[in-house]
């Protein structure tokens, strides 16, 4: 599709002076771009299109001088736009909506809630393969022919070299223009063409979304009429030379993958051209038919996920007791639309869920299934695939983007009933959706951070359940202090299944004093001789262990032994990361990396040491002490590709691997049956974060991990490293005490007036200058206590991390009482006075970005 300028037919222009008569017949729609600016953008509808644009239909726009935009109908109406000409929409790229109506007004709600764009939620939602990618072009311009003949313009050699290549119609991209020239930057030369008149620089919108094609044969008409035919002449070709026994060969596989006497429309489906070329028929052969008549080839569009329909289905079996609870979330259904289940590690919660789902199914309605992290989708997609099969869609950003594209269509043609996926999936068009599930509620990972929107899919799904009339089910071994609080009050329905599944026991969970082992000199590398003693005693046994660590790389940084000079990132204000295997230095935050130096660069010194560990030396330790031991890594740096993560889970499952190191990866949702032994170390680091959730944060991770130890008739061992034993919350940890832990934080919470007593919003300040960082959010902040008041309004502090990517960061933090202060004024005001801020010439580079209930 090419776009030179706005091409207005004879029906518009006839359009436009029945307007000038007095004749109402225009429509124009509002548009939703994909760009951070505010509100939506109204276009004219060409005439020959007013009665095919619909709401939630893709079109293309220009927006500003030069730019092609592709943007979502958001309303079609008639009422013109004032003090400006609107212009018209250059193209309509969907006969039917790619959005409905449920989703625009879902892509609203968040905009307003989270304090963003309607562009930047478009963004999000849209998987990229359904946004048109854009591409410069350069063409001849046919008038400079006559501007050439009567001024003489002159060219400069590479100029004319590239005029003589636009002959006609063609036209090149910037890249095979530099290669034609041998240029490195060709903008000069195509600035100086356009300034000449000489060519016309447009873009050319492609379609990103490729459909999966198979080349496929099957028998002619000529053949299906009279299969006698296809006998003799089998008969005629072993009468031949011998070359045409290959010939044969090709007709024999045929028959033999869909016999003769076949229905008609069998044999219409044909065959993959790959299926021959698997057992060694050449594709010569294959065409050698095809020139004869006998085959016909032809191209079938094939979903990606086609292996799926082949899987032989389970079903599953709730013991009483599961089918207890199931009735008793099924009445708490009748009263509440969300209900909190809070279930203890190996209560079979996912048996619950299957059950549920079956049911909702049933009805003829759809399920979305939300899971925190792409690492826990692995094991349980693999047991709902063995219940739903085809009917199940997995949705999540490891996957390619046609593969999204396709299970965003097959959602909307109502193919994937049922879909599992990560955060985004809430973004999906569904049309009858009857029950979304919330696996581990508690995760922080649904809560997104950058980019815009900053929004937590726990919470939306609850919005998104109320348009859709469906029910929310919340699920957690360990449920987040807001979702328990709502389920007290009352809010929420509350269901406790607190039965691990066979009557299988929970984990025997022992502190390990650290102090003590150190005292006594007992430690080796970073392991308690009590951990090692259980390792050995496990391996011993057949049996697996699994060792959490909650940081990746070798060791948090190097430091000089003489100075203490420690190396940091040139971007962050952070110590890079030492990892051992690619031998290099790491910034986690912008991806920095510089080899480790050989001497301190303050005073020269060699003596250069590494402080602390991470997964990468709890392995490196590990197989130093035990080399006999089959010890894999699990944590982002081995699980980039793919298939990784799925690979180390078979390995372990298939109990090829005897100890797996893992940062959170590990604590979720696993489920192994020769699991017995869970090591936990530097607890301490996790126990004192500054934040206001760190005690729910860990006491959640350590009993998730925990509660991969021993399952079905094994009692599993953890041991927990620490050099404060004594400390109140692991006491509740070992104790598998989670009222007892929610009736301390609570009562904390609700003293220094954090949530769910109250709702937060953090603004972040950000400058490429730090005293500009400091002075803008010190405006800010006097501004906002001026209307808010001083108890309301924090700060302006530096961020935990000062400095990310060159930017410095301040934060102000606003605590509102629920239900008392109106939130929708106070976003109005921030709103306002950040338009305020950043008008100041002073402030213009400023970045001002407001959190909603930040994690």
């Amino acid at each position: 599709m090419l776009f030179k300028e706005e091409h207005i037919s004879e029906e518009t222009l006839s359009a436009e002076k029945n307007i000038k008569e007095g004749k109402k017949n225009t429509f124009f729609a509002d548009v939703i771009l994909p760009v951070p600016v505010e509100g939506r953008f109204t276009y004219r509808i060409p005439a020959e299109l007013s009665e095919k644009v619909q709401e939630g239909a893709r079109v293309v726009v220009n927006f500003g001088k030069r730019r092609v935009l592709t943007g979502i109908v958001m309303r079609v109406h008639q009422e013109a736009p004032q003090n400006r000409q609107a212009k018209y929409i250059l193209e309509l790229l969907d006969e039917q909506p790619l959005v409905n109506a449920s989703q625009l007004r879902f892509w609203e709600w968040i905009a307003d809630y989270y304090m963003c764009y309607l562009g930047e939620v478009m963004n999000v939602a849209l998987p990229s393969g359904l946004k048109l990618s854009s591409l410069s072009k350069v063409q001849f311009n046919p008038s400079f022919v006559a501007l050439q003949a009567q001024y003489q313009i002159p060219l400069s050699a590479k100029e004319q070299i590239l005029i003589d290549n636009l002959v006609g119609d063609n036209a090149l991209t910037f890249e095979q223009i530099a290669n034609l020239l041998n240029v490195k930057n060709v903008y000069p030369i195509i600035k100086s063409l356009l300034f000449k008149e000489a060519i016309i620089v447009f873009e050319e919108l492609k379609e990103k979304y490729k459909p999966k094609i198979v080349k496929k044969i099957r028998l002619t008409k000529h053949y299906l009429i009279d299969i006698d035919k296809l006998t003799e002449l089998l008969d005629a070709l072993a009468l031949q030379k011998r070359n045409f026994s290959k010939q044969q060969d090709v007709i024999l596989k045929y028959l033999a993958e869909i016999p003769a006497d076949a229905p008609i429309a069998t044999h219409q489906q044909g065959l993959p051209k790959s299926a021959f070329v698997k057992v060694g028929i050449s594709e010569s052969s294959l065409h050698a038919l095809i020139k004869k008549g006998v085959f016909e080839e032809f191209e079938e569009i094939v979903s990606r996920f086609e292996e799926y329909d082949t899987l032989p289905l389970k079903s599953i079996t709730l013991t009483d007791y599961q089918q207890e609870i199931v009735s008793q979330i099924e009445k708490s259904f009748q009263e509440k639309q969300t209900v909190l289940l809070h279930g203890i590690t190996g209560s079979g919660k996912t048996e619950m869920y299957i059950d549920l789902i079956n049911k909702t199914l049933d009805r003829g309605q759809q399920v979305l299934f939300l899971l925190p992290e792409i690492a826990l989708t692995t094991q349980i997609v693999s047991r709902l695939k063995k219940v739903f099969g085809a009917k199940l869609g997995v949705y999540h950003s490891r996957f390619s983007d046609n593969e999204r594209v396709e299970i965003w269509k097959g959602v909307w043609e109502n193919r994937f009933p049922i879909v599992a996926g990560v955060r985004s999936s809430i973004f999906l068009p569904f049309n009858n959706l009857g029950l979304i599930i919330v696996d581990e509620e508690h995760d922080p990972s649904y809560k997104q951070y950058d980019p815009a929107p900053r929004y937590n899919a726990r919470d939306t799904a609850l919005i998104l359940a109320h348009i859709h009339q469906a029910k929310v089910l919340l699920g957690s071994a360990t449920p987040s202090l807001e979702s328990y609080y709502q389920a007290q009050q009352g809010k929420y329905g509350f269901i406790k299944a607190d039965k691990r599944f066979g009557d299988a026991q929970l984990p025997e969970i022992q502190l390990v004093n650290m102090s003590i082992e150190r005292k006594q000199k007992t430690l080796k590398y970073n392991f308690s001789s009590l951990m090692l003693q259980a390792i050995e005693e496990n391996v011993q046994k057949k049996e697996q262990t699994i060792l959490f660590q909650n940081r990746r790389g070798f060791a948090p940084h190097l430091t000089c032994q003489e100075c203490s000079w420690i190396p940091t990132c040139i971007n962050c204000a952070v110590s890079l990361t030492f990892h051992l295997a690619s031998n290099e230095l790491r910034c986690h935050y912008c991806g920095y990396r510089e080899s480790p130096p050989a001497s301190c660069l303050n005073c020269g010194s060699t003596k250069i040491k590494t402080v602390g560990f991470g997964t990468e030396k709890i392995e490196d330790e590990l197989k130093l002490i035990y080399p006999e031991i089959v010890v894999q890594r699990m944590d982002l740096d081995t699980t980039r590709s793919k298939y990784s993560y799925q690979t180390i889970i078979d390995d372990f499952a298939n109990q090829s691997i005897d100890v797996l190191v893992g940062t959170q990866m590990v604590t979720k949702g696993l489920d192994f049956d020769h699991v017995s032994l869970v090591g936990i170390f530097d607890i301490d680091r996790l126990i004192h974060f500054p934040d206001f959730r760190s005690h729910e944060r860990t006491f959640q991770l350590l009993t998730q991990v925990s509660g991969r130890a021993g399952r079905k008739d094994k009692k599993g061992i953890v041991l927990i490293q620490t050099a404060k034993p004594q400390h109140p919350l692991l006491q509740r940890v070992i104790s598998h005490d989670y009222e007892g832990f929610y009736q301390d934080e609570i009562a904390e919470r609700e003293k220094h007036f954090y949530p769910p007593f109250s709702r937060v919003i953090n603004i972040t300040v950000k400058a490429d200058e730090q005293s500009l960082s400091i002075e803008a959010a010190t405006e800010l902040t006097q501004k906002l206590k001026a209307v808010l008041g001083e108890g309301r309004v924090l700060g302006p502090v530096p961020a935990l991390i000062e400095k990310i990517r060159n930017q410095y960061l301040q934060n102000v933090m606003i605590k509102l009482e629920r239900d008392k202060i109106n939130l929708k004024a106070v976003k109005q005001l921030i709103k306002e006075q950040t338009i305020g801020l950043t008008s100041n010439r002073r402030y213009k580079t400023l970045h001002i970005v407001p959190d909603v209930d930040p994690m």
